[in-house]
């Protein structure tokens, strides 16, 4: 007997085989044990002392967006829901879902990331294995789970996490449309991008370059057919993509909150202006937000071809992009004349796609997180595991131990250079050791060239990829030591660790405890309806996530934003909605102003970052 609640459960098995390692016919019996350490290795690396470091203005929302479905379903930051997040909110839906599950903790709203990259990691090996066999896919997972970036980001509550997850998700999608030739799987890759443009938005449309150029290359079936798939990805991305933004889009602006980051009420500005191909030219928020605070220019390398490579961002994915990118060519090189479909051939295109397009993206946007390098690492890890493979195909050809080798010892200089003399976690022996060993290495991969194929072949090309995951594991494990955040670098130095933890993350619950007696007794004096208002959507969330009560955002999460206007602020004063005002004074908004003009300055307290409490009213 058949029917719909078969179809759902059979649906659900084929996702569950996905997502859950477990024996097949190509999968030797090494691997499940293998990819069983290693994501319990992930799991410690992402759990283990990350509570206590969330990005405020996240969960704060996440609170809100628990308190009812109205704010659930809308993304709305403050608990009346006067203001949207200046995000798309499919990553906080998930967030929010497990507060309302588990309660408000710190450990309810980081533990949906926790499992994002843990799960991030089973599916990554079944795409890589797919294309170039188990050892590849072991080799993905390995690099996957080491790298600083992919770790400092699921120790947060960033919606990075969810974003990559479901990339990957339509990568291996893809890899079922290469094998198959099935026009669903197309489907269910589009569908997987569409979600992730839930989660993060146009970025994860970077994708689809990579994969449409693998369909195209190397799907099965005439050109006709790959033009139909094309066509078929496309019309349903944009058809997930867009649906929230639609439905939003539909209600009236009054039984909605006002969409932060558009000036026009609009979620299409918020997301391909504010968040889109403004970044590309305009500063980005986190930048208006620090001239705001009066903090200057925002810690972010300067756009260029290096970018990438050097400091903080070198410290993130750095270390392993240069071996990727001599991987992504040499392999091209090896696999020329192979027929159209070639797997190997086809995992270069997917994984090398990836990595370019987003490498060019970040190069040249105005400014960046470091969470976003994160990206990177599924490119990064099935570029050298695929090239690994491609190798070890070669291994009997002398200038394929040659260009491991060099790859080798390429790797551990570079990584070497990279390493700064100071920061938190560093070991002056690190770069000495890392050295050591990928020269080590580098001799007796040259040396081996008379060795024939069989195990003494498999244990050093093993040696070869633990060598240059050498630098790449120790930042891993010093983030971890360290207690960093999503916002983190490793090896920064304190001051940069300390003021990230105050502006985004909850040591910022410090100061928003010391005020709120204050505030509740001016509250309760003056009986108006919220706490307070705040210059800023970041210095309401503090009050926000502790107490769950209205702290109205005045110019959203930068503090530029439209809503509320000068006329509606006053009009919101007047009806006693709210007398005290955090806010700061070198400001040149006229809302700004005229707060500093014509209310009284509380001198019993004053705020970080030239911040003080305002009261307007009349007495």
């Amino acid at each position: 007997m058949t029917g719909p609640f078969t179809r759902v459960r059979s649906q659900g098995e084929h996702l569950f085989r996905h997502l859950v390692p477990h024996r097949s016919p190509d999968q030797p019996w090494w691997a499940r044990p293998i990819l069983l350490a290693l994501t319990g290795l992930a799991t410690l690396l992402y759990a283990w002392r990350s509570s206590g470091y969330l990005e405020i203005y996240y969960a704060a929302a996440v609170r809100s967006m628990a308190m009812s479905w109205h704010n659930f379903f809308f993304a709305s930051f403050d608990p009346i829901g006067s203001i949207s997040t200046d995000k798309l909110p499919g990553a906080f839906w998930v967030q929010a879902l497990s507060v309302r599950l588990f309660g408000l903790h710190d450990w309810a709203i980081a533990l949906p990331q926790i499992v994002e990259g843990v799960l991030t990691v089973l599916v990554l090996y079944r795409c890589v294995r797919r294309l170039a066999g188990p050892a590849a896919g072991i080799i993905a997972a390995t690099v996957l789970v080491l790298s600083p970036a992919n770790v400092t980001l699921n120790r947060g509550n960033v919606s990075d996490s969810l974003m990559i997850l479901l990339v990957v998700l339509a990568a291996n999608a893809t890899v079922s449309a290469l094998n198959t030739g099935r026009l669903r799987h197309v489907a269910f890759a589009a569908f997987w991008v569409g979600l992730a443009f839930q989660a993060k938005m146009i970025e994860a449309w970077l994708i689809l370059p990579a994969i449409a150029l693998v369909i195209l290359v190397a799907a099965p079936g005439r050109l006709r057919r790959r033009a139909v798939c094309l066509a078929l990805l496309g019309i349903v991305t944009m058809v997930v993509s867009l649906s929230w933004i639609l439905a939003v889009e539909a209600q009236p602006g009054a039984e909605r909150p006002y969409v932060d980051g558009s000036r026009t009420d609009s979620v299409f500005e918020q997301v391909f202006n504010y968040n889109g191909f403004g970044r590309l030219h305009e500063p980005s928020s986190n930048a208006v937000l620090f001239k705001t605070l009066g903090l200057g220019s925002l810690p972010s390398g300067a756009p260029g071809w290096n970018r990438l490579f050097i400091g903080a961002f070198g410290h993130d994915t750095g270390w392993l992009i240069p071996a990727s990118l001599l991987a992504f060519v040499a392999g091209l090189i090896a696999r020329r004349g192979h027929p159209r479909g070639d797997p190997l051939r086809a995992a270069l295109l997917l994984w090398g796609g990836w990595l370019i397009t987003l490498m060019v993206v970040f190069s040249v946007s105005t400014t960046i997180n470091s969470y976003y390098l994160a990206a990177l690492t599924p490119g990064i890890a099935g570029l050298i595991a695929s090239g690994l493979t491609i190798a070890w195909k070669r291994r009997s050809d002398p200038l394929t131990r040659i260009l491991v080798a060099a790859s080798v010892l390429g790797t551990a200089t570079y990584g070497a250079w990279l390493l700064p003399t100071l920061g938190i976690g560093i070991t002056p022996s690190l770069a000495t050791a890392a050295l050591v060993i990928g020269f080590a290495v580098a001799l007796v991969l040259v040396g081996s060239i008379f060795v024939p194929g069989g195990r003494a072949a498999a244990a050093i090309f093993g040696l070869a990829v633990a060598s240059m995951l050498v630098i790449p594991t120790a930042a891993s494990a010093s983030a971890v030591a360290n207690r960093l955040g999503c916002f983190d670098t490793p090896f920064e130095f304190v001051a940069f660790a300390n003021s990230s933890k105050f502006i985004f993350g909850t040591a910022t619950l410090v100061a928003a405890r010391k005020m709120l007696p204050e505030l509740l007794h001016l509250q309760l004096r003056f009986r108006t309806r919220y706490l307070m208002a705040t210059e800023t959507a970041v210095a309401a969330a503090p009050t926000i996530f502790e107490t769950g009560r209205e702290v109205y955002p005045l110019g959203g999460y930068d503090g530029t934003g439209a809503a509320p206007t000068l006329a509606a602020m006053k009009r919101l004063i007047a009806s006693n909605d709210f007398r005290i005002v955090l806010a700061a004074a070198h400001s040149s908004d006229p809302r700004y102003r005229w707060i500093e003009q014509h209310c009284r300055p509380l001198g019993t307290t004053r705020s970080t970052n030239g911040f003080s409490l305002y009261f307007c009213g009349p007495g």
